[in-house]
């Protein structure tokens, strides 16, 4: 099979789905271009900021993709790249992408708040704080496996010092912290035209790039970066969001669409064919089934739970208008889809060396299609892995945020000294960021099926707040309904397989057990307590009838 065929056929799907279901979309659930967002009626200069809608979409591409929509179809193609590229379509489209959509325009009409007050205002007070504790600490999960996918992308091995991938893209990755600085500086508080800014901004990220190639001078270990990812971003959930979240995700978002582009027309170049994965590699491989884990496993490729946080987490305050909502949050999703079948091209076309990582053999067999248009390998191979650093780390800092509003929002009813002291940015910043710090020993490997699961069962309580709302306005829910029902089912079974390996195994991992069983009672708790009160609210209102 031709690797051309699957991603032109991907890209022309994406862009009908947009134009046709994106658009009835925004109509059944009533997009008003009229109505002012939370990020006017709000605005503070710290978290509720407007933006051009163009400041968004980077923002919230860049945060959404992060590492997952690479790893998660590259880890899932054992088991086929077929059963991957067609959950990839139908899940950014009718499920991942309603997800997104559907959250950001419902954290838009409750004031730009998270999911968690969607659940409080539609289902109760205990639905919003059962689904904060789930949303936390799927948060905490986040943050330590990007960590650790970032710390090792940076590092430098002295024991093979001629490998410098690592080193260059740390290097590069500092500059660009320095350069978002700058840029938010000029754009917000020296009123710099956003135009002319970018293009300044676009050019002084390629040269940090060059840079950080001739110059890698950030020669750390893994250790140390995990430090300094740790130190950065608390410093990011505490800063106003314009002086370094927002500019840093709009101008990475440029890396990633160059990145996009150079891969696409390496395949348009070198058109490889999809020789080094079957087409279907069975039902079981390696002791895990197709059912739940392949649905689990691709993650950000198609469905989220950790966009909806993002949706109702920064970029809800930060839209100007709600006609930008389908672009940021529909939109953004399958971009992100397309990003997964180039991820998964990249596995099923290269050669991948043994031990090698997802972030290794994406970004060996990018460059390796990229070559076929005359960029040199190493500069590929070089460009490619600081896109998927810069993927990680703008997801890191985002889902760190997130866990600081979340964590907030948790003592918005204690009493004053409590909410004072644990509802501070200070103190929530602190213990988010501590929590995923003890979480790290573990490695993104062993983290990553108890991330997967927890948040994809995050989607589905999301999409459960989502019908919920749309419900009470009267809206029709066929839309969420069929993808919520089915990221319940894979997902309380994925979370019950992961109970038995990890605690009743031969090498059992007692910690990430308790946590999967903690989330999976969660989960039942609130979707007990969900359909209770919407039981209950539908009986009042037939009562007062």
């Amino acid at each position: 099979m031709n690797s051309l065929l699957l991603l032109i056929g991907a890209i022309a799907i994406f862009i009908i789905a947009y134009l046709t279901y994106g658009r009835w979309l925004a109509k059944k659930w009533g997009i008003d271009f009229d109505k002012k967002t939370p990020a006017n009626t709000l605005k503070d200069g710290i978290d509720y900021v407007p933006a051009d809608a163009k400041v968004v979409l980077g923002h919230h591409f860049s945060s959404i993709a992060g590492a997952g929509p690479i790893t998660g179809p590259i880890l899932a193609s054992i088991f086929g790249w077929l059963p991957v590229y067609l959950w990839i379509l139908v899940g950014s489209i009718f499920i991942g992408g309603v997800h997104d959509f559907g959250a950001l325009f419902a954290s838009l009409r409750h004031d730009g708040k998270s999911i968690g007050e969607i659940m409080k205002v539609n289902i109760g007070k205990r639905g919003k704080l059962l689904f904060d504790i789930f949303a936390y600490a799927t948060l905490i999960l986040v943050v330590a496996a990007f960590t650790s996918i970032c710390a090792g992308t940076f590092a430098y091995n002295p024991a093979t010092p001629e490998n410098l991938t690592g080193a260059r893209a740390g290097t590069a990755s500092l500059l660009f912290i320095a350069l978002a600085v700058a840029f938010g500086y000029f754009v917000y508080r020296k009123s710099a035209k956003l135009g002319i800014a970018t293009i300044i901004g676009v050019l002084v990220l390629f040269i940090c790039i060059w840079l950080g190639y001739l110059f890698p001078v950030v020669k750390l270990s893994q250790g140390a970066w995990n430090i300094i990812l740790i130190l950065y971003i608390a410093l990011a959930s505490i800063l106003p969001v314009w002086i370094l979240l927002q500019p840093r995700d709009y101008l990475c978002s440029f890396l990633l669409y160059a990145m996009l582009i150079g891969g696409v027309i390496g395949v348009l170049f070198s058109t490889p064919a999809l020789s080094e994965i079957p087409i279907f590699a069975g039902f079981k491989v390696n002791g895990n089934t197709l059912f739940p884990f392949l649905f689990v496993t691709v993650a950000c490729g198609a469905v989220s739970g950790f966009h909806s946080l993002v949706s109702s987490g920064t970029t809800a305050k930060q839209v100007k208008s709600e006609k930008d909502t389908q672009l940021i949050g529909y939109g953004a999703m399958l971009i992100e889809g397309v990003v997964a079948v180039l991820a998964l091209i990249a596995v099923a076309s290269v050669a991948k060396a043994d031990g090698a990582t997802p972030a290794q053999i994406f970004s060996n067999g990018l460059a390796t299609f990229m070559n076929k248009f005359g960029l040199p390998m190493e500069i590929g191979r070089i460009f490619v892995t600081l896109t998927f650093s810069a993927f990680a780390l703008t997801s890191l800092d985002t889902a760190t945020r997130i866990g600081r509003y979340i964590f907030q929002e948790m003592f918005d009813d204690a009493s004053e000294p409590v909410k004072k002291f644990f509802g501070n940015i200070y103190t929530s910043t602190i213990i988010t960021v501590l929590l995923a710090a003890i979480l790290l020993g573990y490695g993104y490997d062993k983290i990553w099926p108890m991330f997967g699961s927890a948040n994809q069962l995050l989607a589905a309580l999301s999409l459960l707040a989502i019908t919920a709302w749309l419900s009470k306005r009267g809206k029709k829910t066929m839309m969420t309904i069929i993808p919520m029902v089915f990221m319940f089912i894979v997902t309380l079974v994925a979370l019950g397989l992961l109970i038995k390996t990890n605690l009743f195994s031969a090498t059992p991992n007692y910690m990430l057990g308790i946590i999967a069983i903690i989330l999976f009672v969660l989960a039942i708790v609130l979707v007990v307590e969900s359909f209770t009160s919407l039981k209950k609210a539908k009986s009042d209102t037939s009562t007062n009838i």
